[in-house]
């Protein structure tokens, strides 16, 4: 039997990430959770780090340890998307407050200690928000990045361009030195970027079925999803709006589900027209190095089958 894959999720919490930490939990024979670190994106960091455990609450996974990490960009003012998450970032059920504590130890130390205390090369970085707590950790300990087995990340865009400006996604958008230093760190990165989320919609009869499952944790996530899309139902025009965080762990789960190909990543962090834009050489016309995997396509109706099963698991 394959041994559970060990991981640490980076979050802003956020409805996609509470879907994407709900399949981590419902995958406990494919995926280890060492911890969840959060990070101010979506929503301030002490509403990031309320909603991890709220999460983790609902899907009665207490022992699971989350810690609070950054909470501001590396070099930026910090930019949240209440406009999207709504206040609490979690919007549309009713949620109890978390009584389960936050560790004492600061995010970025958690990930630098655990990826010095693990075997080299087991330990998978999924990161769903902002990418400061990484950077940090590799700002503060230069040793860890060949002791990544990989970082699997959302955010970018490339043919669909961004979503928070015309030129970037959200998540880079918020700290794009933090990105860069991250691309520039050898690590080898696994990319999901808007043009595959995009394509994972969430239609009412999706929805519907994980509504169907009938849980607590299936209801609020149907709730969450209910909330979460009507923001880019307008701004779309679609069925439903992506469901971008969970497909960082639905690469681990099932890989077979994404094509893309490697390519060279470059983050912009000056121009104040493209700031935080993935440059992406999907064509190969630089001849600079590869530095991630770029996922251009999904099966989408795999994913979402993938995800109701996992779901009804919890």
């Amino acid at each position: 039997m394959p041994v559970p894959r060990k991981i640490i999720i980076d979050t802003d919490p956020g409805q996609d990430d509470a879907a994407a930490i709900m399949l981590a939990f419902g995958s406990p024979e494919e995926i280890d959770l060492l911890g969840i670190t959060t990070v101010a994106g979506n929503v301030p960091l002490a509403m990031t780090a309320r909603n991890a455990r709220i999460i983790c609450e609902l899907c009665n996974r207490t022992e699971v340890k989350v810690f609070s990490g950054a909470d501001r960009p590396i070099a930026r003012p910090l930019v949240t998307a209440e406009h999207v998450h709504g206040k609490t970032g979690l919007d549309g059920p009713t949620l109890d407050e978390p009584t389960m504590a936050l560790e004492a130890q600061h995010g970025v130390d958690f990930i630098i200690e655990t990826l010095r205390a693990e075997a080299p090369g087991t330990v998978t970085l999924c990161t769903l928000g902002p990418l400061t707590n990484v950077a940090l950790a590799l700002q503060k300990a230069h040793d860890i990045a060949p002791k990544v087995r990989e970082l699997v990340m959302m955010g970018g865009g490339f043919f669909e361009g961004g979503n928070i400006t015309p030129a970037a996604e959200f998540n880079i958008y918020v700290d794009p030195e933090a990105a860069d230093i991250v691309f520039r760190s050898g690590i080898p990165i696994v990319m999901m970027p808007l043009d595959v989320t995009h394509r994972v919609l969430t239609h009412k009869a999706r929805v519907a079925k994980i509504r169907e499952i009938g849980s607590a944790p299936a209801i609020a996530m149907a709730e969450m999803l209910e909330f979460f899309e009507r923001f880019d139902i307008e701004k779309y025009g679609t069925d439903g709006g992506p469901l971008h965080d969970p497909t960082v762990i639905a690469y681990l789960l099932r890989p077979e589900l994404f094509t893309g190909r490697d390519c060279n990543v470059e983050i912009e962090v000056q121009s104040p027209l493209t700031t935080g834009m993935t440059v992406v050489d999907w064509w190969q016309v630089t001849g600079r190095k590869h530095n991630a995997k770029v996922m251009r396509h999904i099966d989408d109706q795999g994913f979402f089958d993938l995800l109701t099963e996992r779901l009804a698991r919890i």
